[in-house]
């Protein structure tokens, strides 16, 4: 059953949905070592929250592809990637206080050529924000094999 919330943007949530996701930071810029931190920490929660097509982590945002497993909605994940992962970094730079923006952009991906549009924008989002060359080789970037 078609879930719909609005806070500051609208929320739909449909079991069985893919999304596309995008989150920010409040303010500043992530350095190498940061990026790495979130990547890994969204890809830890492959099988386990969701399945998890394709995440790249830019030095001020990030985008996902995935889809939620039973029992977990797209809150509830969201929290949780984002939340950890701001105290991880809080952490490492002694600091304390919000990291990312409350609400994150969510689509619910209707089709084929939707999903590889979002993944066709994703992997090239690094080249052109200009932090690298070639996407393959960007640290925030992951692109499951075992999905396709």
């Amino acid at each position: 059953m078609l879930k719909i919330h609005k806070r500051n943007l609208p929320h739909w949530e449909l079991p069985g949905s893919v999304y596309f996701i995008t989150f920010r930071l409040l303010s500043g810029k992530l350095n190498d070592n940061e990026i790495k931190l979130v990547k890994d920490h969204i890809i830890s929660g492959h099988n386990i929250y969701f399945k998890l097509y394709a995440v790249v982590v830019m030095n001020n945002h990030a985008h996902i592809i995935f889809q939620p497993v039973e029992n977990y909605t797209l809150s509830r994940i969201m929290k949780g990637i984002k939340g950890v992962s701001a105290n991880t970094i809080n952490d490492l730079r002694g600091t304390k206080g919000s990291l990312w923006q409350d609400e994150s952009f969510d689509r619910i991906l209707r089709d084929d050529k939707e999903f590889n549009e979002k993944l066709n924008y994703m992997f090239n989002n690094p080249v052109k924000a200009g932090i690298a060359d070639n996407p393959w080789e960007h640290i925030g970037w992951f692109f499951n094999e075992e999905m396709f």
